[in-house]
């Protein structure tokens, strides 16, 4: 595989957050030459035939280490997932279950745009398959059963189309809608210089500057939207608000959004 500085050096601040379990899935996802194939392809059909931002490598890889982070967030906070509250699993099952969508959610951007979502769906089972059959016993159907449905949970909710009711997927739908920063839309804005409907998206997304996720002051997660001027506003209230709002996880969220040099506004 010949995988980019940028892929490399995100999987490596991926890793440094896994243990366990979830660190012997996340390296086996790692080191599948046909994800990676895949990832890749469905860069070719987002930008080069689409005209899409970044949907490839790294935009999934910034998508899972912005989930991972948050899972972390409100582990610590002592907010229980749901197949830890449900008594069925345990944190670590649940991150299993978060980080396969989270690097998978995407993968149907190799066919089309439209229901992307449950393409990806019958493009990642088989990997998620695969994962399982080497993590869990081959009696833990329940155990596996559980991990399945919220590692497709996730893929499935992460556009905000469809209602999900899991704090896990509600995880990987803001890991992935925080990958925004301007390094996102750079490459088809340098294959394409024509001005097209629904350019303002692209314009939008090239002025957020940087993204920042921590722990909250009132609330276990605190994310920091900066950019560089006042039309980055569209991308935070007409794109990456309304996958708060419908995510489980809004209720353990600060989001603040602002141009640099000027005071933040709190939106949540």
């Amino acid at each position: 595989m010949n995988k980019s500085v940028k892929q490399i050096q995100l999987e490596k601040r991926i890793l440094k957050l896994l243990s366990g379990k979830p660190l012997q899935a996340m390296e086996m996802l790692f080191a599948d030459p046909q994800i990676q194939a895949m990832q890749e392809y469905a860069n070719v059909v987002s930008i080069k035939r689409l005209g899409y931002n970044d949907h490839g490598p790294v935009h999934m890889r910034k998508a899972t280490l912005n989930t991972i982070m948050m899972f972390h967030l409100l582990t610590e906070a002592g907010i229980k997932m749901n197949l830890e509250k449900e008594n069925v699993a345990t944190a670590d099952d649940s991150l299993i279950g978060v980080i396969m969508a989270s690097l998978m959610h995407d993968m149907g951007m190799t066919i089309a745009r439209d229901s992307h979502e449950y393409l990806s769906i019958q493009l990642a089972t088989p990997f998620i398959d695969k994962v399982l059959a080497e993590i869990y016993s081959a009696e833990d159907y329940t155990l596996k059963a559980a991990v399945r449905s919220i590692a497709i949970e996730g893929i499935f909710g992460h556009m905000a189309t469809h209602n999900i009711h899991s704090l896990e997927a509600g995880l990987v739908l803001i890991g992935d809608g925080s990958d925004m920063e301007k390094g996102r839309a750079r490459i088809p804005s340098i294959l394409s210089s024509k001005v097209r409907p629904g350019d303002i998206h692209r314009t939008s997304a090239s002025a957020i500057q940087k993204v920042r996720i921590s722990k909250g002051n009132e609330k276990p997660i605190s994310i920091e939207v900066e950019m560089n001027a006042s039309v980055g506003f569209f991308q935070i209230e007409e794109v990456f608000f309304p996958k708060i709002n419908i995510s489980p996880v809004k209720p353990y969220i600060e989001l603040y959004a602002g141009v640099v040099d000027r005071e933040m506004l709190r939106y949540l």
